[in-house]
C-alpha cells in the first residue's frame, strides 16, 4: 500500500509491488490494451493495482490535445482497432473486476462521433462478458456533440465521469484545446439524462481557496454526486510547473464542505485522482441511496 510521506506538504509514494499487481499487467499486456495508470504517470499505480483494479484506456494512447499538466503522448493517432472493445471486455472479465472504470483519449479526428461508438460498444461488451461488473466511464467532451454524448448516455453506465480538471479562471493555461464551460454543459447532460455524475479537479495550479470552493458549489448544484480533488503533480519538467503543494489539512477541509453542500461522496488528498477508490465510491452511493 502506498504511503504519504510529506516535505513541505509535498507528497512521496512509497512503492510495494506484490502478486495482484503483477496479474493485472499480464491482463492488460496479453490483451494489447492501454491503462492511464501507466500513461498519465498515476502514483497510485502500485496501490491499485495491488487491489487488482485499473483504469483501461480505450481508442489508443495518443491524443489529439496537449494539455499543460497530462504525460499522455499527443499528436496523430493512427488507431483503427474495431475489436478493441472485445478485448477490453475480455480483460475485464479475467481481472474478475466488480467494478471498472474506463476512459481514453480525446480522438477530435474522428469528426463522425469523435469515438462514441467504440466508448458504447465497449460498454455493451462489458455487460455481455461480465454482467455482474458495474461500469464507470470517464470520458472527454466529444466537443460538445450532443449525439456522441448520447451514444455513451444509451449504454446507460452506473457512473459517468467528465472533469473540469481545474478551477475556470486558470483553465486556458491548464488545457488551452478544451473549453471549461463546455464540460459544464457534458455534465449537465449527462444529470438531466439521469446518470449518476461525478467531476474533478487539480489543486497546485494557482487556484485560490475561493475559487476551488465556488467551483464545488457549481457543481453540486448542476446535481453532480461525486467529486474529487487531489495535489497535481509535474509529470515532467515539459509540463506546468506545481504552484504550490496543499495542505493535507486543506484537502480535508474541502472534504467537510463538500460533504456540507450536498455531494454524496468527497475524495480529497495530495494522491487522490479520478479514479481512485473508485470501486468503494459506488458503494457508497448504493447505500446511501
Amino acid at each position: 500500500m502506498n504511503q504519504v510521506q510529506t516535505t513541505t506538504n509535498k507528497p512521496k509514494i512509497r512503492l510495494r509491488i506484490g502478486p495482484n499487481y503483477s496479474s493485472v499487467i499480464n491482463a492488460v499486456r496479453e490483451n494489447e490494451l492501454h491503462t492511464v495508470c501507466e500513461e498519465a504517470r498515476c502514483p497510485n499505480i502500485y496501490e491499485c493495482w495491488e487491489k487488482g483494479t485499473a483504469t483501461l484506456m480505450i481508442l489508443g494512447n495518443v491524443c489529439t490535445r496537449a494539455c499543460g499538466f497530462c504525460s499522455v503522448k499527443t499528436g496523430k493517432p493512427i488507431w483503427n482497432d474495431p475489436m478493441e472493445p472485445y478485448r477490453t471486455a475480455l480483460t475485464v472479465k479475467k481481472m474478475r473486476l466488480r467494478h471498472v472504470v474506463i476512459t481514453s483519449v480525446d480522438r477530435d479526428d474522428l469528426k463522425n462521433d469523435y469515438g462514441a461508438e467504440i466508448w458504447a460498444e465497449t460498454i455493451y461488451q462489458i455487460r455481455s462478458f461480465v454482467p455482474d461488473c458495474t461500469v464507470e466511464v470517464l470520458t472527454p467532451d466529444f466537443r460538445g456533440y450532443y449525439p456522441a454524448l448520447k451514444k455513451v448516455f444509451d449504454s446507460k453506465p452506473e457512473i459517468f465521469s467528465h472533469n473540469l480538471e481545474c478551477v475556470e479562471r486558470v483553465s486556458r493555461k491548464v488545457r488551452p484545446q478544451s473549453n471549461w464551460q463546455r464540460s459544464l454543459s457534458v455534465l449537465q447532460h449527462a444529470v438531466d439524462y439521469g446518470l449518476r455524475t461525478k467531476t474533478g479537479i487539480m489543486a497546485g495550479l494557482g487556484e485560490t481557496k475561493k475559487e476551488v470552493l465556488e467551483t464545488m458549489q457549481q457543481a453540486v448544484d448542476l446535481g453532480i454526486a461525486i467529486f474529487t480533488i487531489g495535489q497535481y503533480l509535474q509529470p515532467t519538467k515539459n509540463h506546468l510547473p506545481v504552484d504550490r503543494y496543499v495542505s493535507e489539512n486543506e484537502f480535508l477541509g474541502y472534504k467537510e464542505a463538500g460533504l456540507e453542500i450536498g455531494f454524496k461522496v468527497v475524495e480529497s488528498g495530495p494522491l487522490v485522482r479520478s479514479s481512485y477508490h473508485a470501486d468503494d465510491q459506488i458503494n457508497r452511493l448504493n447505500l446511501d441511496e
